[in-house]
């Protein structure tokens, strides 16, 4: 890769992972309509390709928090920026993020979505970096046990880029990357 990155899960490897998660929530959904509902920016991609794996009838939703800022971590501050026009009342919920970190955000948008009375709410994430974690949380679905480092691509993001890179990439240099944030763009051609 770089020295400023090293592979961490590979595209083919989320792929797989992405097709056994989808599996097994067809096979705990089956014969109902799961709302899946996914955190706007980074949870995009995984949700796009993890639906397809999904063969029920299902809907998407979206909602937009602010967590982050430009700090790269969550502070479990949390400000709903686009909330859900669906009634969750009675239905299946399954929120589907891109990493779960220290918990804090996730458990306030789970408070938020069982005050709605949601019959069942679950949760899927495709990385779960649980050394981080300060709030406990039950996560059903997990793609990946992630280690504490700061990651990028498949839809996580550094101030805003690398979104669109095909795996997942470990920071080793975060300084540098700050410093030259263009210095992933040639990952981005092949």
């Amino acid at each position: 890769m770089t020295e400023v990155t090293s592979v961490l899960f590979g595209r083919e490897d989320i792929r797989r992972r992405v097709e056994e998660l989808g599996r097994a929530i067809t096979g705990d959904y089956a014969g109902q309509m799961p709302v899946l509902i996914s955190i706007l920016k980074g949870g995009s991609v995984f949700l796009a390709d993890l639906i397809r794996e999904i063969p029920v009838p299902l809907e998407v939703h979206f909602m937009a928090i602010s967590r982050y800022g430009d700090a790269e971590e969550s502070l479990g501050r949390v400000q709903i920026l686009l909330d859900l026009d669906v009634d969750l009342t009675g239905r299946n919920v399954l929120l589907v993020e891109d990493i779960v970190d220290t918990g804090l955000t996730l458990s306030y948008l789970l408070s938020v979505l069982r005050a709605r009375g949601a019959a069942t709410l679950e949760v899927c994430t495709l990385l779960d970096k649980s050394v981080r974690r300060i709030a406990p949380l039950a996560v059903r679905y997990v793609g990946f046990n992630c280690p504490d480092r700061f990651v990028v691509g498949y839809g996580l993001d550094f101030a805003e880029l690398y979104r669109n890179l095909p795996d997942i990439l470990a920071v080793e240099d975060l300084r540098a990357l700050r410093e030259e944030p263009d210095v992933l763009v040639p990952l981005l051609t092949g």
